[in-house]
């Protein structure tokens, strides 16, 4: 059976309902999706959160049992939220034992504004995992919802503009997720193989 990870951080939900969706089509396809979140980290001074996350914690086992990953993260001034590259910061010996080499992934964000850093949060969350040795999953322009989105969703990957929190995933953002969700587990199974 092919297990597709989805690991994501959502502070205020965004994030969270377009993973759901990318597992919702990782599903129809056949896979399995294992959705995992992140800790939240306290700043200097602050109490963490005693949050009760609604996914498990991810651990490093997670990510290697994984046939293929989708990654996501809310836009933090163009880049990836801290708790989530925290995270991939702590995958050193994952990287040195080329554990994640050959395996499909693609990325996802959510932001509150069109125009407010979608698309190069999505270039920074692909780095990490271009340094593991993993194959890159975009969205492709054969997908309608692509040339008609008002809302998220680019070739580097699916999006939802959460309009601060008001605004919950329109019918583009829905499919161009589940249609990722459905690429990546078709690539992630065909490279097991």
């Amino acid at each position: 059976m092919t297990e597709v990870l989805v690991l994501y951080y959502s502070r205020h939900g965004g994030t969270r309902s377009i993973a759901r969706l990318i597992a919702r089509g990782i599903e129809a396809s056949g896979a399995v999706a294992r959705l995992r979140t992140v800790p939240d980290i306290a700043s200097v001074g602050e109490t963490p959160s005693a949050e009760i996350p609604e996914d498990p914690y991810v651990s490093i086992e997670d990510l290697k049992a994984c046939h293929g990953l989708a990654l996501g993260s809310p836009v933090r001034f163009g880049n990836m939220a801290a708790p989530l590259k925290h995270f991939i910061d702590s995958t050193a010996k994952e990287w040195l034992a080329g554990s994640l080499i050959g395996k499909p992934a693609m990325v996802f964000t959510s932001g509150s504004m069109l125009h407010g850093g979608q698309e190069t949060t999505l270039n920074t969350m692909m780095l990490p995992l271009l340094h593991h040795g993993m194959v890159i999953v975009g969205l492709p322009h054969s997908e309608p919802a692509l040339h008609t989105t008002q809302g998220g969703g680019s070739p580097y990957g699916p999006s939802h503009i959460t309009g601060e929190g008001r605004r919950q995933p329109d019918a583009e953002e829905k499919n161009l997720a589940i249609a990722g969700g459905k690429r990546l587990a078709e690539i992630a199974a065909r490279l097991k193989d």
